[in-house]
């Protein structure tokens, strides 16, 4: 009997990248590429929505070269992606504008209008959630206002997850986890919403959202004119997918209420699921999970591994690892030489933004010419963590510690880094072996469920996930870290006191 595969496609904000598993999640292959930002504005994050799509089939026709699979060995495929952003497909049948990704605030004043006016506090019951302006919500609000032609001729508002599906069967649908965190449908009630809308001033946009439908569902198959530029086998089944969130928590077998998970990537992402939204708190975020019946509580900014990607290509482009180490390991050893309590520079990780303020700058505070570069260095690895710290604060503030926090994307494949979180979070943390792909193994997961070969993501992560023992917190470092994070959040509270005064 031929072996089956299933093929993950996960489109993060700036890497694209494809990985191929086996039934046991075993992972075989896997191709990438980095797409191109453009920032043609102050705030504007944007790329090419054809090339985009060019570089998705690039990456499945390498996979499945390198791997030696046959495309008829593939039993399905789903895609992950960035949350929020827009990719807005036109009644022209093209491109309707360039992909907008998470990272973009043009449309910063959207959601303090909106607060001001009393619009989400009168829609939070149903939103569930705070606005961003990197959300389709947002972004159409300012389409409207300011692109009016651009505006009136969007057929699909998709998120970049639904863009690539469409591409690849030729069906418009909203799958269940992007669009919850869109700003634009009831998230309690799981539905379209046309008085929301109205409300937002975006009536129109009810018939731009395609229908909704969740992560496992099977939405559709590989067209022959798919087939043609990926290698797939037209035919092949596509499931639904789902954010890149979901994804990775899907990988991490975060199944239950209990579970809980932060993932450094881009983004600093930190959630649990529930089974009833969690309102009237701290808490900024709800969305469906892509489990039916769960909610993803949420709490996020763009403050993760991104940050010490800017540091990498402006302080150490040219730096030479000693033979035989790699430079993100070099990196770690001269961030972990520094002395805990020499590195009194504090980090603010917000190059690509803040929620804690809308024009919120990353910052060193501190700096003498006592420090050097590697002092930089380990900063900007405490200031992700703290940034992720406080979102985990708000989120334990409404629920029971749990027993170990599961950790993903970029920072996790740096024991230093996971072993900083542990001690500054004083919990334990918990990672998965055998697969770097996280956001494509959720994916096969998903086309797994929506092929009948698993019943549900229960089964499907007792086949194909394993979880690493977990790296302890060191009590004594826990408590010097407990002092810097104070430290840490009077710089950010003493700040967010001046951004007002900075332009976009």
């Amino acid at each position: 009997m031929t072996e089956k595969y299933l093929l993950g496609l996960d489109n993060g904000g700036t890497i694209i990248k494809a990985a191929l598993f086996t039934l046991a999640g075993k992972e075989v292959g896997v191709a990438s590429r980095t797409t191109e930002i453009s920032t043609p504005q102050p705030g504007w994050t944007e790329r090419d929505m054809e090339t985009l799509w060019e570089q998705n089939c690039a990456c499945v026709r390498q996979v499945i070269t390198c791997a030696g699979v046959k495309p008829d060995s593939i039993a399905g495929i789903a895609v992950c992606g960035h949350g929020k952003g827009l990719y807005a497909w036109g009644k022209d049948n093209k491109p309707a504008y360039s992909g907008i990704i998470s990272t973009d605030n043009r449309a910063w004043k959207f959601p303090e209008k909106w607060k001001a006016d009393g619009t989400h506090a009168a829609l939070y019951n149903r939103l569930c959630q705070q606005f961003m302006a990197c959300q389709q919500a947002a972004l159409l609000a300012w389409f409207r206002e300011h692109d009016r032609k651009t505006y009136d001729n969007i057929r699909w508002a998709f998120s970049v997850i639904d863009y690539i599906r469409f591409r690849l069967t030729g069906e418009a649908f909203s799958e269940a986890t992007n669009i919850s965190g869109s700003g634009l449908i009831n998230v309690r009630d799981a539905r379209l919403d046309t008085d929301l809308l109205a409300v937002l001033g975006i009536a129109e946009a009810a018939d731009m959202i395609p229908p909704i439908r969740y992560s496992s569902e099977n939405l559709g198959t590989i067209t022959k004119a798919a087939a043609e530029k990926t290698g797939l086998a037209e035919g092949t089944p596509v499931a639904g997918g789902m954010f890149d969130i979901d994804s990775c928590a899907v990988a991490m077998s975060v199944t239950k209420p209990e579970d809980f998970c932060t993932i450094t990537g881009t983004w600093t992402i930190n959630e649990f699921i529930s089974k009833t939204p969690v309102t009237g708190t701290a808490i900024a975020m709800n969305s469906l999970y892509a489990i039916p019946g769960f909610f993803l509580i949420e709490e996020s900014s763009s403050t993760g591994a991104g940050n010490l990607e800017w540091v990498i290509n402006n302080c150490f482009l040219n730096e030479k690892p000693p033979e035989g180490k790699k430079l993100y390991a070099h990196l770690d050893d001269m961030a972990a030489a520094v002395p805990l309590d020499d590195c009194d520079v504090y980090f603010l990780p917000f190059l690509q933004g803040s929620n804690r303020h809308p024009l919120a700058k990353a910052s060193f505070v501190g700096l003498t010419s006592f420090h050097t570069r590697a002092h930089l260095l380990r900063s900007v690895y405490e200031g992700v963590v703290y940034s992720a710290k406080s979102h985990i604060d708000k989120l334990l503030s409404v629920r029971e510690k749990p027993a170990a926090v599961r950790m993903a994307g970029g920072a996790a494949n740096s024991p230093f880094w996971v072993q900083m979180f542990a001690d500054v979070l004083e919990l334990p943390v918990e990672t998965v072996t055998g697969v770097k792909e996280l956001g494509a193994l959720g994916c096969a997961m998903a086309a797994a469920v929506a092929a009948g070969i698993y019943r549900d993501y229960n089964e499907a992560a007792a086949a194909m996930v394993r979880i690493s023992p977990p790296l302890f917190p060191d009590s004594k470092m826990a408590a010097r870290y407990r002092s810097k994070y104070a430290q840490y959040a009077a710089v950010c509270g003493a700040l967010d006191t001046v951004w007002n005064r900075f332009e976009v």
